[in-house]
């Protein structure tokens, strides 16, 4: 059962995979395995008065200066903080998924295709390791960058890492055989839901899933159903007289059609509520701590504080930091 927090305005942790023979060995993983038997063999004081070093996880399009006043408002929460160096022309080396004939039979696996992406990761990690002097990590995942942390740990152990705050991430795989929807993930979040460990909330790892509610959206067009519904009332003030009000709903605008096209190609559904991109329904995990925030926007290119703040801004930040506190 997973816990569940709307805010307004398993087994114990997995133990680290090893690649097996059936995986084609690369560099990669070697400079992790000798980089993670070399920091098991270190044991350094870690004071409990001293926040883990946490590491931001851009999302897909996203670049490491996007983050900047994010990491800024951590530190002064006393996290230090380390951004994944990327671009977003990096993302651009994602098509070389179009290559793997998995991808046009919707079954492609984030490696080799996402390698870059994970060795980013290492360093990354490597850095805030450093910063924790033996103790622990914690993870921050925008966006895709929620699942592709999941991915790593699944690849290549835990690193340390004891908690996993995902942001707006899409966590699960779009439905099959609904009209209209198309996985644009091309199978990597089925291969997410099949092969990475379930999520846990124990003292050792926690999974923290935060989801926006910005928008609701709406369906593309009006069914019959919905024509044929009327909103009815009786005023009862003189029983002579009934007064039957037979006016529709207002109208969907065409920002929440829209939205919900997008949302759509998520989960299944577009009259749901989300942040603009991903639906609230998607961004929870079974076995998680599952919050939802009012009013919080998707991405941080776009946001504001006042109108439109994402969960980046300085008020959103406020209602999950304690997660990263000791």
């Amino acid at each position: 059962m997973s816990l569940a927090i709307t805010c307004p305005s398993l087994p114990s942790p997995f133990s680290p995979a090893k690649l097996t023979k059936s995986r084609r060995p690369c560099c990669f993983c070697s400079a992790i395995s000798e980089a993670e038997s070399q920091s098991s063999s270190k044991v350094t004081a870690f004071t409990s008065s001293t926040n883990r070093p946490a590491i931001i996880l851009p999302g897909l399009g996203n670049n490491t200066k996007d983050y900047d006043r994010l990491a800024l408002i951590l530190k002064e929460y006393g996290v230090p903080t380390v951004v994944l160096k990327v671009s977003r022309i990096d993302w651009l080396r994602n098509a070389a998924g179009l290559i793997d004939p998995n991808y046009w039979r919707g079954a492609l696996r984030p490696r080799p295709v996402l390698d870059w992406y994970f060795r980013k990761m290492f360093e990354a990690i490597s850095e805030a390791n450093e910063m924790a002097q033996g103790g622990a990590l914690s993870l921050i995942g925008h966006s895709a960058g929620g699942w592709l942390a999941r991915v790593y740990m699944q690849e290549f152990g835990l690193s340390n890492i004891s908690l996993l705050l995902t942001l707006g991430t899409p966590h699960l795989p779009a439905p099959k055989g609904l009209p209209g929807v198309v996985d644009q993930t091309r199978g990597l979040l089925d291969y997410v839901k099949k092969n990475c460990p379930k999520a846990v909330y124990t003292p050792e790892l926690r999974y923290v899933c935060v989801a926006g509610r910005y928008i609701q959206g709406a369906r593309l067009f009006r069914s019959n159903d919905d024509d044929a519904e009327m909103a009815v009332n009786i005023e009862q003030a003189n029983p002579e007289i009934a007064i039957v009000n037979t006016s529709k709903p207002p109208s969907p605008t065409i920002r929440a059609r829209f939205v919900g096209q997008g949302y759509k190609q998520v989960c299944g559904q577009a009259d749901v509520w989300g942040d603009g991109v991903v639906p609230e329904i998607s961004a929870h995990l079974e076995g998680a701590l599952n919050i939802s925030l009012e009013g919080v926007y998707h991405s941080p290119v776009g946001s504001d504080d006042v109108t439109r703040p994402w969960y980046g801004s300085p008020q959103v930040v406020e209602q999950w930091i304690q997660h990263l506190l000791h």
